[in-house]
């Protein structure tokens, strides 16, 4: 069997009606008409035809002059059906049950026409989608004068960054001549010193620890620190990239700009 179209018979007290509803509503075009008879096409797309022949026609079986199309639910599968319900309510079109969805992802509003034929119409919900995740990039990063920041007790370049394409992690480079030490603080993230070249002196928690170079040092969160050079010295830092300084007898905190 090959079909080439579907059409729907609607028998109705008064095709002259319904034919008006469906061209004036629902956009049908009228093919062929007579008494009693009307039939009707929307064209260009996968609505159903519809044939209206009035109750008590003789084309019809004896059995079946008298009956009228009820219980019958016509409907139509749309797209953007909140314009579709806003331009027939607009219109005046006599909308029996208002736009809503149902729980397994149906949406759909009804109106009936004036022969009571309860026509739907249908649009189903698109499941959301998982987001599209990138894959995972390798970022090469060289450091230029734009991720030096000097003070007067150090000099730090950074490295990986929120900003230089690590989302968890912050490293630099922290390079402190003979004599320097930094000012008291405390971080709110764990810290790993690697020394690469010269002696690095650490007071932490009233203890101090030289760090020669090739040693790692760890410096849990939230306790004072304060560093020294002896010497020259050169070391690689690397903390979670959320991680703030206090000082002490200072008020807030603040962000490490290399780190950011």
């Amino acid at each position: 069997m090959h079909v080439t179209t579907s059409t729907l018979s609607l028998t109705v007290a008064d095709v002259d009606a319904s034919r008006e509803f469906f061209c004036t509503r629902l956009g049908y075009q009228v093919t062929a008409d007579a008494d009693g008879f009307a039939s009707l096409t929307r064209g260009g797309d996968a609505a159903a035809d519809i044939v209206l022949l009035r109750r008590g026609i003789e084309v019809l079986p004896p059995e079946q002059r008298d009956q009228q199309a009820t219980g019958l639910i016509f409907a139509l599968t749309v797209t953007g059906i909140e314009a579709e319900e806003r331009r027939l309510r607009e219109a005046g079109a006599p909308i029996t049950m208002p736009l809503r969805e149902e729980p397994w992802g149906e949406r759909l509003f009804q109106l009936t026409d004036p022969n009571g034929i309860v026509v739907q119409l249908v649009e189903w919900a698109t499941p959301d989608e998982p987001a599209q995740t990138e894959d995972p990039a390798m970022f090469v990063i060289t450091p230029t004068d734009e991720n030096v920041t000097e003070t007067p007790n150090a000099r730090m370049t950074g490295l990986a960054a929120p900003s230089r394409g690590s989302t968890e992690l912050s490293t630099w480079i922290v390079a402190m001549g003979t004599g320097q030490t930094g000012p008291e603080h405390s971080v709110t993230r764990e810290q790993v010193w690697t020394v690469t070249a010269g002696v690095l002196e650490v007071t932490f928690g009233g203890r101090t620890e030289k760090v020669a170079a090739g040693q790692t040092v760890v410096l849990p969160p939230g306790v004072v620190r304060q560093l020294h050079a002896p010497q020259p010295v050169e070391a690689h830092v690397a903390m979670r990239s959320d991680g703030v300084i206090s000082v002490p007898g200072t008020e807030g905190t603040r962000v490490l700009p290399w780190a950011e």
